[in-house]
């Protein structure tokens, strides 16, 4: 059989750092290791393989000896150190010391190395978890600002057992399992896995005649009634936090968080691009010939008034500045734009019929804008 080329097994070039073989090594462990492969020779195989790789390419003297004489210069020059494996297994602090939360994903529990390594964390205090409520606002309220009325649900302290879960008289006692640790220690070969105690599922202490209201939890579901204050400038999606309001912590942590996240309601009138507002206004054809003065609509409930020149087209656009959103924290507030359509009336007198046919004949004449040109295509 063909001698294992160690860059190859591990899948690095020749002229790779020591941090590219490390990571190397890391990402074959993680996937080959005997706990993730339970049974299975091939991956076993390939797990020993690659620990040998990074025991002799991690190590510069050896490493110089197999770039110039192959294994048949780590024979010789392995000395007191004895034949491959120990090494590297005493050497799993460095190389998984950051991987916890890998092993936690693939074993349910904390990792350590085998030779004193990092033991898994005790039981204590669980802090509580956060909570969502998805708030719906109109735009005016998003504009103005408001305090809001909410309830919600959650879970909450039982207040039978105080939050023990053992029936009222009676208490809870030290987990036989894990000796009230909460977790248990798993060891094969030189690695050692700590997961969540099965008997009393991390809690240290199990409960022989649990609480009839909580059925042993701690917790129970409650309704918390609460006024939020929305502050002006909100949009759909800002979140705001509450702190202390989430659920009830387990083992006496802390409560976690409550985040309120707004959504705006649609607006008949006014849409809303960021800190400004776009409002349609409906004007007179005439007002748009001769000028004017109109009243605009604003996000406030009142009407500003605003100028319109003469000669004014569809489609214009004109500008109240200060008129739009107000910026989250109060520093001054967007502008709200108006777009203005010309409305043509219908159902004319027959005396206002004679006056446009007048102003149109006077136009026709008078204006060259009006004259017939030639259309391309």
């Amino acid at each position: 059989m063909a001698e294992a080329d160690y860059y190859k097994v591990l899948g690095v070039a020749r002229d790779a750092s020591k941090d590219d073989i490390k990571k190397a090594y890391r990402k074959m462990a993680i996937k080959y290791h005997p706990d993730k492969n339970r049974g299975d020779a091939s991956a076993e195989e390939k797990f020993k393989e690659a620990t040998e790789a990074y025991e002799v390419l991690s190590d510069d003297e050896k490493r110089a000896m197999y770039d110039r004489f192959g294994k048949a210069g780590l024979g010789a020059g392995a000395g007191a150190g004895g034949g491959f494996g120990h090494k590297a297994y005493t050497d799993f602090s460095d190389i998984f010391g950051d991987l916890g939360d890998v092993f936690s994903e693939f074993f349910g529990g904390s990792f350590s190395g085998g030779f004193g390594g990092m033991g898994g964390r005790g039981r204590g205090p669980n802090r509580g978890s956060d909570l969502r409520y998805n708030l719906e606002i109109s735009l005016e309220d998003a504009a103005l600002g408001k305090e809001v009325k909410i309830e919600i649900p959650r879970q909450d302290t039982c207040d039978t057992c105080g939050g023990s879960g053992a029936k009222k008289g009676s208490s809870p006692v030290t987990c036989q399992t894990c000796g009230g640790m909460g977790q248990v220690r798993r060891t094969q070969g030189f690695f050692s896995i700590t997961t969540t105690c099965p008997a009393c599922n991390g809690r240290g202490q199990t409960i022989k005649d649990a609480c009839e209201s909580c059925r042993g939890s701690g917790v129970m579901e409650k309704r918390r009634t609460l006024n939020i204050k929305i502050p002006p400038g909100v949009e759909s999606g800002s979140r705001l936090k509450v702190n202390g309001e989430g659920e009830a912590g387990l083992n006496g942590g802390p409560r976690g968080d409550l985040y309120v996240v707004t959504h705006i309601k649609r607006h008949a009138t006014f849409e809303r691009q960021g800190n400004d507002l776009l409002v349609q206004v409906n004007i007179p054809i005439t007002t748009g010939i001769l000028g004017g003065e109109i009243e605009v609509p604003t996000i406030d409930g009142k009407a500003a008034r605003m100028k319109i020149p003469a000669g004014t087209e569809s489609g214009q656009i004109f500008r109240l500045k200060g008129k739009g959103m107000p910026y989250v924290g109060g520093y001054g507030k967007g502008d709200q734009h108006v777009l203005i359509n010309l409305k043509t009336p219908r159902n004319l007198s027959k005396r206002a019929k004679q006056l446009v046919e007048e102003l149109d004949k006077e136009i026709r004449e008078h204006q060259a804008d009006y004259a017939t040109t030639k259309v391309g295509f």
